[in-house]
Parts: structure tokens; sequence; C-alpha cells
């Protein structure tokens, strides 16, 4: 069907949020046929399991309702005390029959669509006043398909009515030879298969009814590729709105990390792609910490604060690359770096000892990047693809 407002189509699944909203306002599935076919079943059911019992009281109300004398007769509270008294020989079987009914009531409104409890159906609308509204509404396809039920469910049910009397024609007929004992029953339990074998005939009603349902249920809650795109942007945010949030996290974010580079031991370098900086703290028992890290114009920034500070760098492209690939911010260097780190961290704890301001002197750093033992796991080319 097409929409009238926006003249696209409904062609899209409803989404998480459209259900939610449709189960908020009470527009959920819902089948009678399953209802109803859960009731007649469980009164016939009840009929079957209780039926000689309430044969046997109703004859003995009946003996005991026709069995009095003359002054009782004329005592209108002895009236009142056998009605009493026969109300009180049924009151528990009826009462535990409408209980069970009760219950089937409530698993077949149920059944379909769970339980929910909204107002928002009950308040009025003016659509429901109006006669236009109406007419298609007599006219839809949706009548149509309850008036297919409505006569199929008669048509079914006529017919197995018509079954079972003519199977049990002979059982019928022999009740007017017999006294009333074995008469009421014989009623009674022809009356209760006959009512069961009805009940069970809308089962199959219910059983096309209830996907029926479902689908009908799912095809009005269908949305436009308008209305999900209009979701999307409502739940998810405007993309220039996130863009902008997340640029300024992620300044932020580079803001509190060039806030702790001061406070580095060492920065290591590619020397010019990545930069990384390294804190130890000597007094504890945890393994060196990466504080900041960054690429290319990051990478410069880190250099710039880490010189402004008195920071040492440290040119050592291999490492810098495995820990720029292999750690995060705030953690701890990776186990098979330990090494590679310690070496490194001597070597500028030595320098800072000896007050070498002006910085390791190249040939000894060539001599330690020779050195260090980088593991096949942590060898990285500029790309972050293993080497």
């Amino acid at each position: 069907m097409a929409e009238e407002e926006s003249g696209q189509e409904k062609t899209e699944e409803a989404t998480p949020k459209r259900l939610d909203k449709a189960r908020e306002e009470g527009q959920v599935a819902r089948s009678r046929e399953l209802g109803t076919t859960l009731l007649l079943m469980t009164g016939a059911v009840s009929m079957l399991l209780f039926g000689r019992v309430i044969s046997e009281r109703l004859q003995g109300v009946m003996r005991h309702s026709f069995s009095f004398d003359r002054q009782a007769a004329m005592d209108s509270s002895a009236m009142f005390g056998a009605l009493g008294a026969s109300i009180n020989s049924v009151l528990d079987i009826v009462v535990l029959i409408l209980a069970l009914l009760m219950l089937a009531g409530v698993i077949g409104a149920i059944g379909l669509g769970g339980w929910l409890f909204s107002n928002k159906p009950l308040a009025p609308r003016l659509s429901r006043m109006n006669p236009l509204e109406g007419l298609k509404r007599m006219f839809s396809v949706k009548a149509l398909v309850e008036l297919f039920k409505a006569l199929a469910k008669f048509s079914i049910v006529a017919l197995v009515a018509s079954l079972i009397l003519w199977q049990m024609r002979d059982e019928l007929l022999a009740i007017s030879q017999q006294s009333l004992r074995p008469a009421m029953a014989q009623s009674m339990w022809i009356i209760a298969w006959s009512a069961l074998g009805m009940s069970a005939a809308t089962v199959l009603i219910a059983v096309v009814d209830v996907p029926f349902q479902r689908f009908d249920n799912l095809k009005k809650l269908r949305m436009t590729r308008q209305q999900v795109k209009d979701e999307f942007k409502e739940s998810e945010g405007k993309p220039e709105v996130k863009s902008r949030v997340r640029q300024l996290q992620r300044e932020l974010a580079q803001s509190r990390m060039m806030a702790a580079v001061p406070d580095a031991d060492v920065v290591i370098t590619n020397p010019e792609h990545f930069s990384v900086a390294l804190k130890y703290n000597q007094g504890g028992q945890g393994a060196p910490v990466v504080v900041a890290k960054g690429g290319d114009e990051v990478a410069i920034k880190i250099r710039e604060v880490a010189n402004h500070n008195g920071v040492p760098l440290l040119p050592s492209p291999r490492l810098a690359r495995a820990l720029f690939f292999s750690t995060e911010i705030d953690d701890e260097i990776p186990a098979g770096l330990y090494l590679a780190v310690a070496q490194v961290l001597a070597f500028i704890f030595q320098l800072n000892r000896r007050r070498q301001a002006a910085g390791p002197a190249p040939g000894k750093v060539k001599a330690l990047n020779r050195k260090l033992d980088i593991p096949a796991d942590y060898s990285f080319d500029t790309r972050g693809r293993p080497l």
C-alpha cells in the first residue's frame, strides 16, 4: 500500500525501535480465535472430567428440591434454606470450572503478543468517528478475512456437529428408554464429547488465524525507506554532529595525552613517522607504561613537547613501530618487549646520571639499536604489517 504522505511504499521491515513503540501503544498481534478455542476446549474437558460429579449433584438437588412435605411448602424460610443448600452442593465444582475457564481466557489473550497493559488504545480518536474510515474498515481486506473466518468456523463446526450427532444417533434414541439417573449420565456424556468435538474443530481456524494475525501486524508496522533513515538519524544523531563530537573527543584525549609527555622517561621515535613516550616507576613492581603515542603530526607534537620539557628522544625505528602497533595509551608494554625496553631505559638512565643534556651521541644510539632484540611477533613495517 502506498504511503499517502511521502508517496513511498512500506517495503522495509519494522525496526526494533518501531516494534517497541508499537507495543507501548498496544499494537500487538492478537488472535480471538485462539482465545475462543482455548475456552471451548477447557469447557469441554471440564465437562468430561467433572460431568459425572455434576450429574450426581444435580440429581441430589432435584431429589431434595422435589421431595418436601406440605409444612415446608408453606414456610418461606424453608424455601430459602433449600435454595442455599442447592447452591452449596454445586458451588465448589462450579468455582473450579470458572477458574479453569478464566485461566484459559488469560492464556488465550496473552498467548499471541504476550502480556501487555496500555491505556493508549482507550484514548479517544476522531478517526474512529469518521464514517468514511468506518466504511473503509468494513470493506477492507481484514474485514473480508474476518467474514471468511466466520463462515469457515460456522461451516466446520456445523459439519463436525452433524457428524457427531449422526455417529451418536443410537445413543440419543436410547436415552428415551432409560430411567432418570442413567439417562442423565448418558446425556452428560454425549454433551461433553459433542462439545469437545465441536471445540476441537475450531483448532483448525486458530491454526490459520494465529500466523495470519502475526503477518498482518508486521505488515501494518512496515516502514518506508525514508522512515528508516529518519529513525536512524534520530537514534544515532546527525552525521555532522557525530563527526564534531568525535573530533572534540580526539582533541580532549590528545590534550590529556600531551599533558603526560613531560613526565615521561623517554620518547622513542621512528624517527619521523611515530613517537611513543614511556614512563617507568622505578619504585613500583609494574612494567613501563605507554603514556603517549602518535603518528605523523601527533608524533611531531609529542617530540616538540618532549624537547620543550627536556625528555630524551631516542631514534629506534623497529622498537618505535613495535610499541606503536602493539600497545594502547596507559597500557604496560608487552612481555615480549621487556628486554628491549629495559636496554633503552638503562641507556637513558645512564645518560641522565652523566647529565648529558645534549643527548646521546649518534654512534652510541646506532650501537644500542643493533643490540635491541625485537621478537618477530612485534616486527612491523610503517603500515603495521608484520615483517
